[in-house]
C-alpha cells in the first residue's frame, strides 16, 4: 500500500529503492535529533502530496537544529523551559511522538484497540476463536472421555496400561493445543503491530490491509518465536540438567539441591534472554529483518534499559492476566451451573467428567477474554519498540514528517524517499 509503514533493511545501499523508505538505512547512533536534508524542514513550507510514509529502518540521527526536538535556550536572565512548561509534543495518532512513560504506552495500546476497533477485536476475535474451537476439540476428543485420565483420578493403583493412555491423550492434548496457540499467536502479533504501527500516524487500517502488509513477514516471524521460545526453554532446562544427572548418578539429595539452584540460574538467564529479545517481533515486521537481524536489532535497542523493559513487560503481563479472569469467571463459574453438573460436581470431578456444554461454555469466556487482552499484549510490545526507538534514534521526528505534522516537511529540494 502507498500509505503503509516504509520498511528497508539496515544496511541496504542508497541506490536500492524501497517503496516507503524515507531515507538511507543505516545504524543506530545516539540519542539527538536529525536535521538536514531529508528529515525536515522549517515550519511553514508546504508539504509534498500525497504523504511520504516513515521509513522504519534505524537512521544515524545528525546534530538537532533549534526548534526539531530541543527547545531554544531562554534569553539571558531568563528561566529556562524546566520539565513541566516544554511545549506539547505533536500527537497524530494514539500517542505524542516523544519519550513515553508507562502509562502512556498502556494507554496508546488501549487506545489502540479503541480508535480502531473494527480492526484490532476482529483480528483477535478471529485469532481466539480459532484457538479456542482446536483447544476445545482437543480436549473433549482426548481427555474428556480418556478412561486412563478417569484411573488416575478415582484409583489409588491404576494399571500401567491405564496410566500410558492418561500421559498419552494430555501429551496429545498439549501438543495441538500448543500448536494452534503458536500459529495465532504469530498471526495476532503480525497483524496488530501492522495496525499500531498506523495508528500512531493515525491513520486508519482495514482487516485486509493489515493482512496484505503482515503476510510476507510471517514464516519469518514464525521462525522467530520458535527461535526464542527454544532459546528460553532450553535455557531452563539446562539448569536443571546437572542436578537430575546427578540424582540419577545416585546422590538425590545433592541432585536436589543443585537442581534447585541450577533452576533458579535458568529461570534467571531465561528471564534476561526473554527481555533481551522481545522487541525482535515488531523490528522484523517494521523493519523487514531477518531472524538473526532481528535478534540482534531488539538486543541493541534493550541494551541499557533491560530493568525498565522488564518491568513493563511484566506490569503488562499481571494486568492482562488480570483483565483476563475477571472477564473469563462468570462463564467459569456458569459452566457447571448449566451443564448439570453443579459447582460441588464441578470442584470434586476431574477433566475426564466434564461434558461438552461445560466445555463450550468455558470456551466462550476464553474467547471474549483473549479478544480483549491480545490487543493490549501485542500494543505495548510495538510502542515500546517505537519508544526506545524515539529514545535513541529520533525516530519521532520521522513519524512527525510521515503524519505531516506542521514543521516536519521535507525539504522541497531534499533527495527523494528511498534515494
Amino acid at each position: 500500500m502507498s500509505d503503509s509503514p516504509g520498511w528497508v533493511p539496515p544496511g541496504s545501499s542508497p541506490s536500492d529503492p524501497h517503496p516507503g523508505a524515507g531515507g538511507n538505512a543505516s545504524g543506530g547512533g545516539p540519542t539527538g535529533r536529525p536535521g538536514g536534508s531529508g528529515d525536515g524542514a522549517p515550519a511553514g513550507e508546504t508539504p509534498p502530496a500525497p504523504q511520504q510514509p516513515p521509513n522504519w529502518s534505524a537512521q544515524q540521527p545528525p546534530a538537532a537544529p533549534q526548534g526539531w526536538g530541543t527547545p531554544p535556550p531562554p534569553p539571558p536572565g531568563q528561566p529556562g523551559w524546566g520539565h513541566w512548561n516544554q511545549p506539547p509534543a505533536a500527537k497524530p495518532g494514539v500517542i505524542p511522538l516523544r519519550p513515553l512513560g508507562i502509562g502512556e504506552i498502556l494507554d496508546g495500546a488501549v487506545t489502540t484497540a479503541r480508535t480502531h476497533w473494527r480492526t484490532a477485536l476482529g483480528i483477535s476475535l478471529a485469532v481466539a476463536v480459532m484457538i479456542q474451537i482446536v483447544s476445545t476439540i482437543a480436549t473433549g476428543v482426548w481427555l474428556r472421555d480418556n478412561s486412563g485420565l478417569r484411573a488416575l483420578e478415582t484409583e489409588t493403583d491404576p494399571t500401567g496400561e491405564e496410566v500410558r493412555e492418561a500421559l498419552s491423550g494430555t501429551m496429545s492434548t498439549l501438543g495441538v493445543e500448543m500448536l494452534a496457540a503458536l500459529v495465532g499467536t504469530v498471526l495476532a502479533t503480525a497483524m496488530l503491530t501492522m495496525v499500531v504501527s498506523r495508528a500512531v500516524l493515525g491513520r486508519p487500517v482495514t482487516t485486509g490491509e493489515a493482512w496484505r502488509d503482515s503476510r510476507p513477514r510471517l514464516l519469518r516471524l514464525l521462525g522467530l518465536t520458535l527461535l526464542v521460545t527454544g532459546i528460553v526453554v532450553g535455557v531452563v532446562l539446562l539448569g536443571f540438567l546437572p542436578g537430575f544427572l546427578l540424582g540419577v548418578a545416585g546422590s538425590v539429595e545433592g541432585g536436589v539441591l543443585l537442581g534447585f539452584l541450577g533452576g533458579l540460574a535458568g529461570l534467571a538467564a531465561a528471564a534476561w534472554l526473554w527481555v533481551r529479545y522481545s522487541l525482535a517481533a515488531p523490528a522484523l515486521m517494521l523493519e523487514r529483518q531477518g531472524v538473526t537481524d532481528a535478534l540482534r536489532r531488539s538486543a541493541k535497542l534493550v541494551r541499557g534499559s533491560w530493568w525498565r523493559i522488564f518491568g513493563i513487560q511484566v506490569l503488562t503481563a499481571l494486568l492482562v492476566f488480570l483483565v483476563g479472569m475477571i472477564i473469563q469467571l462468570p462463564a467459569t463459574l456458569l459452566a457447571p451451573v448449566v451443564s448439570g453438573d453443579g459447582v460441588e460436581g464441578f470442584l470434586s470431578g476431574g477433566v475426564a467428567d466434564m461434558s461438552w456444554t461445560y466445555l463450550v461454555i468455558v470456551g466462550i469466556g476464553a474467547v471474549l477474554a483473549s479478544t480483549v487482552t491480545l490487543p493490549i499484549t501485542a500494543g505495548v510490545t510495538a510502542l515500546l519498540y517505537m519508544d526506545q526507538r524515539i529514545r535513541r534514534e529520533a525516530l519521532d521526528l520521522e513519524l512527525a514528517r510521515a503524519a505531516g505534522v506542521p514543521g516536519h516537511e521535507p525539504h522541497p529540494g531534499g533527495p527523494a524517499p528511498g534515494n
